[in-house]
């Protein structure tokens, strides 16, 4: 997944179908003058709906379409023939699409599974026709209902990335270099921060042909719950990874403490975020002799943890047992 086309968030304008009117006619035919109400109903309009579709993996193909419209009712005839419905609108997205009313914020809710249908905007119904409308005092009534109308407003949709393992770390911790070596992704490494914009994917294949997810989240930084470094950007695709695998590089100046430091951005930004299973990855550690891991390891956070070095392929396979430990 290219830079230039991972999309994983999108504003759009949608209106529903509006509903067509009832129909006020009166049963005419040769030697009956004067017959009864006879007006069918309005079709509904149009529903705009969303569905999951597990072949697509970023929202690139809405990026331009800024306005999507279901189409109205049809209105009632004579006959008691009701209106043809408007035709909905089926807009496919990937898993993990949330939807959000953008004037209010609030979360209507996420697309997860294949196939997955829900209603954004319904229809507006159909009028009655003036059939309904007839009593013992009001045998030929001459109106009918109007059609309801459509609703409409700006929308957000916004991709939250599906993955077994989460890369968590600080920029330059090395998380795209590990994702090039387990895996056939190629995102882009530099030494220099923020080198990966948007999250990248890699499917790590493990024994007895077993395989598993893997996805680089961009660098979050301090701050980040607060939106420092797009950091709100990077963090909502954390919440949809099985387990998290934290990377603190082995030349930091406090492994635990910027292990958590990591936590406590995740936990403001949501506290169901510690109740994923973790590992601590300490890269770059073809630095290490044996005298400095085992110094290291005298303040090393209580959970599992492992001394990887992805340029050297060390511990590399260790660490795949590990992860797969934790996901079975």
């Amino acid at each position: 997944m290219a830079g230039s086309s991972f999309v994983d968030y999108v504003k759009i304008f949608f209106r529903s179908g509006k509903g067509g009117a009832g129909s006020p006619h009166l049963h005419r035919e040769k030697f009956i003058q004067k017959g009864g109400p006879d007006g069918g109903d309005g079709g509904r309009g149009g529903h705009i709906i969303l569905k999951g579709n597990a072949q697509l993996w970023t929202l690139l193909h809405l990026k331009y379409r800024k306005h999507i419209f279901a189409t109205s009712g049809q209105a009632g005839a004579s006959a008691q023939k009701t209106g043809a419905d408007g035709e909905d609108i089926i807009v496919e997205v990937p898993l993990g699409t949330v939807a959000k009313n953008d004037e209010t914020g609030e979360i209507l809710f996420e697309i997860t599974e294949d196939g997955e249908e829900k209603i954004l905007l319904q229809g507006g119904r159909g009028g009655l026709g003036n059939t309904h409308f007839k009593s013992s005092t009001n045998q030929t009534p001459r109106y009918a209902q109007p059609g309801e109308e459509g609703i409409e407003g700006w929308f957000i949709l916004e991709l939250k990335i599906l993955a077994d393992v989460g890369l968590v770390g600080f920029p330059n911790a090395g998380k795209s270099t590990l994702l090039s070596v387990v895996s056939a992704a190629k995102p882009k490494i530099a030494d220099y921060a923020f080198t990966t914009l948007v999250p990248n994917l890699g499917i790590v294949q493990y024994r007895d042909m077993h395989s598993f997810v893997m996805a680089d989240i961009p660098g979050i930084i301090e701050g980040a719950h607060e939106g420092k470094g797009l950091g709100l950007r990077f963090l909502r695709h954390i919440e949809r990874n099985a387990m998290l695998l934290f990377m603190v590089p082995c030349d930091t100046d406090d492994v635990h403490q910027e292990y958590k430091t990591l936590l406590r951005e995740l936990e403001k930004y949501n506290p169901e975020l510690l109740d994923k299973k973790r590992i601590l990855a300490i890269t770059k550690s073809d630095m290490l002799d044996d005298e400095l891991i085992m110094e290291l390891k005298k303040d090393l956070p209580n959970i599992p943890y492992i001394f990887i070095s992805s340029v050297a392929q060390k511990g590399i396979q260790e660490l795949k047992d590990l992860i797969w430990l934790q996901l079975v």
